[in-house]
């Protein structure tokens, strides 16, 4: 174990029970990558942000607090995706250009969501961008799940489907439809979920950004703000705008 070592000089290797498995959902075959046992000695991950005052104010979409992944965490899955991105999807890594990484704690109660909190979203409208969620927490915090826009039938939006899907929406909440101060965590009256992913520890899930997909977070979801014991994660983009 590297425990004690300054996380910045870390070189992380793969974990000996590195898995990937490839799944696809809903009427569009939406593709989810799994890598279940990502990084050797992930725990550092935990320890480092834990003893660190980092984690900032929330930012206007995700409901909690962020801080940024240390650069060692970012030359990983340099090294590691690479294969995955060309295998699975048919993308030359080489044409990512950037990466943002953030440690994310879910701390925001239900009452304080805003409306795009309440519902599935996407990261971008690119689809040859991705989004990644690293857990650093068990199943017991919730994981992801994937989700159908039932008045439109879609279940990703890129640049074409943008302004149709964004009318729906504002359509639906003129019609007394708008989702209620609570995270989605299944079916709902505007979405249906189309698959679901729980969380574990060192899991990886990988798909592309304008996915819609939201975090599973239980009505007696416990809004811990301790990184050791709370639903902590890295969140990243793989970004080529």
């Amino acid at each position: 174990m590297q425990a004690k070592q300054d996380i910045a000089q870390v070189q992380f290797e793969r974990h000996k029970d590195f898995a990937v498995r490839v799944e696809q959902f809903g009427n569009e075959s939406q593709t989810v990558v799994v890598i279940d046992n990502f990084l050797a000695d992930a725990e550092q991950l935990v320890d480092y942000i834990a003893e660190r005052p980092d984690f900032g104010e929330q930012d206007s979409l995700y409901p909690g607090v962020r801080a940024a992944a240390p650069k060692s965490y970012l030359m990983a899955l340099y090294t590691y995706l690479p294969p995955i991105l060309e295998r699975v999807f048919g993308v030359d890594s080489q044409a990512i250009t950037g990466v943002e990484s953030a440690y994310s704690l879910v701390t925001t109660p239900p009452d304080q969501l805003r409306i795009p909190q309440r519902i599935p979203h996407f990261d971008s409208t690119v689809p040859t961008e991705f989004a990644m969620i690293h857990f650093l927490c068990g199943a017991e915090h919730g994981g992801t799940s994937v989700y159908r826009h039932r008045d439109t039938g879609f279940e990703h939006v890129d640049d074409a489907r943008y302004p149709a899907y964004m009318a729906s929406l504002e359509a639906a909440i003129r019609e007394g439809r708008e989702p209620p101060p609570a995270y989605i965590n299944g079916d709902t009256e505007l979405f249906e979920r189309t698959g679901s992913f729980d969380a574990a520890f060192n899991r990886l899930l990988l798909y592309r950004c304008p996915i819609l997909h939201s975090g599973n977070i239980a009505e007696d979801f416990n809004f811990d703000p301790n990184p050791r014991t709370g639903r902590l994660s890295l969140n990243t983009f793989l970004l080529n705008g």
